[in-house]
């Protein structure tokens, strides 16, 4: 045998070795991928969920009239998405809502604290509009396809917005499952969103139900005019005093760098009260619940 022939000989069995090595390398990647078991999350939009549950449960979608139970609702996500995605583990759920200088409120903290969790907040505008959220939902699922954490994601949303998001988390092959509350009239989800995803599910009024409450509220007959803006003012800063004395420095500090807005509940108890000292409503009357407001911060303020 000549020396080109040799030379051929040895490059073949050199070239057969490292073909036989690298099938190896697949076969062991192949096995351990096959060990390795699936991870979804589920990425809640809060905004879209109080809006259509409350239409569909309560008949409105004002989530100031509304109660909500969160825990119980994320559980039975965790529970549906146990059925659906099989031996798949769970990563987390995320909560998508909004909140003034992104300042988590009572509710948002209790959220916050539930395990396996983890609540991302954009910003309330003027009008109680969630800013923000939608690309805090893209970066999410962006950042856990690019880095293979899941293989899956349940998408609890209906905006239109969500579109880039979608297709973001498939460019790295994750599967999109958009999860939608079913619709008291017509449809709740954007025709392109729901187009994007790989499959759809609705979470109909009888799972929605036992999470869902409507507040009640007291509607006050009274007869003469209307109390004044003074006598309201006046009012709120009453409630303000009492409300000061029960709360030490650090509780009231807290409240400052979301002014003017009080958090839901505050707001809430506040007008609850104020209705009950004057006799009379004030739903409705947007001038007069600002003066209402405008008292309370005033004492509020004074009062540190």
């Amino acid at each position: 045998m000549n020396d080109d022939a040799r030379s051929i000989s040895t490059d073949t069995a050199e070239l057969a070795a490292r073909l036989e090595h690298t099938d190896e390398l697949l076969r062991r990647l192949l096995v351990e991928v096959a060990r390795s078991p699936s991870t979804h999350a589920i990425f809640v939009d809060a905004g879209y969920v109080h809006a259509s549950a409350g239409l569909l449960v309560a008949g409105t979608e004002d989530r100031r009239a509304c109660d909500l139970d969160a825990g119980g609702l994320i559980a039975a996500l965790i529970d549906t998405a146990r059925g659906v995605f099989g031996d798949s583990r769970l990563l987390r759920v995320y909560w998508y809502d909004g909140a003034r200088r992104r300042i988590h409120t009572p509710e948002q903290q209790v959220i916050a604290e539930l395990p396996d969790v983890k609540v991302r907040l954009g910003n309330l505008n003027a009008n109680n509009q969630q800013k923000g959220v939608d690309s805090l939902i893209r970066g999410d699922l962006e950042s856990l396809a690019r880095h293979r954490a899941i293989s899956d994601a349940a998408l609890v949303g209906g905006d239109e917005d969500l579109v880039p998001a979608v297709e973001a988390a498939q460019g790295y092959g994750v599967r999109v499952h958009l999860w939608g509350i079913e619709a008291a009239e017509g449809r709740n989800q954007a025709d392109p969103l729901c187009w994007e995803a790989d499959s759809r599910r609705v979470l109909d009024a009888d799972f929605c139900r036992p999470y869902v409450s409507r507040r009640p509220v007291t509607t006050l007959e009274t007869e003469g005019p209307p109390p004044s803006r003074e006598e309201v003012r006046a009012t709120g800063a009453r409630i303000a005093a009492a409300w000061a004395a029960e709360r030490d420095a650090a509780e009231l500090s807290a409240l400052l760098p979301g002014h003017p807005y009080l958090p839901g509940p505050v707001d809430q108890e506040l007008l609850v009260e104020a209705e009950r000292l004057l006799g009379s409503s004030l739903r409705g009357q947007g001038m007069l619940r600002r003066a209402l407001r405008d008292g309370f911060w005033g004492s509020l303020q004074s009062a540190l």
